[in-house]
């Protein structure tokens, strides 16, 4: 079978390898319909994961069909389309058992990290009865690829863990898609108002047209407006209740401390590959909580339901189609092109459909 694997440091490889088996009984194979490319797929590609290995299948998100199963897999059989789980857990230790699949003592985010991952004609799929979900009638396909990840990240990392409540103000910082994804989070917690910060203007009009309730242009904003634009809006609290990092920077972590309020959450969705500067001395006497953490995907059949009910539309987040029709899967290198100059090209995340 054809598949993308990480190359070393800064390049990508379309080989052949063998079509996987299944190795153990409470494992899957299934089938690619459907795959896409993640910010952290990026970030393995710039060398800030060195615990991916050279030579790994990239990916974790995606939509198949299931093709073996093994004697342990319940809720799932031959046949079914599926979406797949970012996260695999083994839900029997006791981070499985705390909702935090990522911490999986068994499991976590393996899938186009440890081991082989979703962006490939086949993948084995460990902990098959936890990571396959079946695809709910009515619903597109082409959007659920947005339910493998950025959307329970947004819900889980940003929403939750960033406590937005009626009537909260959510401040997210990088409208790229995670923090797209979390502002449609944020959205089922009715905040008061949602404003998004960001360099790129069609990013910030994509949120606008998403329900952003305004968009700041950082490029034309310096560090003392910002924080004279948050004592504005919000007078004594002197800044937001919910500020979401989404974009994995030192810069963009600093802006998030220059806008939170006193009593005020930071709630870290972005993959940082180097370290941040901590404001601690100036955040302690205001109250400050700081979280941070992977998606666990635990709220994935939530979600599902409400995508069921109509009550989600991700449509806007999807804005390039690929094909991988016979002979041409390198056309996953293109998408790769383009997903990698999003400033250019306008992309937010890309569909990668099988033949």
């Amino acid at each position: 079978m054809k598949a993308l694997t990480y190359d070393g440091k800064g390049k990508i490889k379309v080989v052949d390898k063998p079509k996987p088996e299944i190795k153990n009984a409470d494992e899957a194979i299934v089938k690619l319909l459907r795959t896409t490319i993640c910010g952290t797929d990026l970030h393995i590609i710039k060398g800030d994961v060195p615990t991916c290995e050279q030579g790994r299948t990239l990916g974790h998100e995606g939509v198949g069909i299931v093709e073996d199963i093994g004697s342990e897999v319940k809720g799932i059989k031959k046949g079914d389309r599926v979406l797949i789980g970012c996260i695999t857990g083994c839900a029997t230790c006791s981070f499985c058992k705390r909702s935090m699949q990522d911490q999986c003592k068994h499991g976590g985010w393996v899938l186009g990290h440890t081991i082989d991952g979703t962006q490939a004609e086949h993948v084995r799929i460990p902990f098959a009865s936890n990571t396959l979900f079946p695809v709910p009638t009515g619903v597109s396909e082409r959007s659920l690829l947005l339910y493998s990840d950025i959307l329970p990240t947004g819900l889980e990392v940003g929403a939750l863990r960033g406590q937005v409540v009626p009537g909260s103000t959510v401040a997210i910082v990088g409208a790229g898609p995670i923090g797209l994804a979390s502002a449609l989070a944020a959205r089922l917690y009715s905040p008061k108002k949602i404003v998004f910060f960001d360099r790129d203007e069609s990013r910030l009009q994509v949120a606008k047209k998403m329900g952003a309730d305004e968009v700041i242009n950082t490029s034309k904003t310096s560090v003392e407006g910002v924080r004279a634009m948050a004592k504005q809006h919000f007078g004594e609290v002197d800044g937001f209740d919910v500020v979401i990092e989404a974009v994995g920077v030192p810069e963009t972590f600093q802006m998030c401390q220059d806008l939170v309020g006193i009593g005020g959450r930071i709630a870290n969705v972005g993959v940082h590959g180097v370290g941040v500067k901590l404001d601690i001395d100036r955040l302690w006497p205001r109250s400050t909580t700081i979280s941070m953490a992977l998606v666990s995907t635990h709220t994935i059949p939530m979600l599902l339901d409400l995508a069921a009910a109509g009550k989600l539309d991700t449509s806007a987040l999807i804005t390039h189609d690929f094909y991988l029709a016979d002979f041409k899967f390198n056309e996953i290198e293109k998408a790769y092109d383009i997903f990698g100059r999003a400033a250019e090209t306008k992309s937010l995340k890309v569909n990668i459909e099988f033949d």
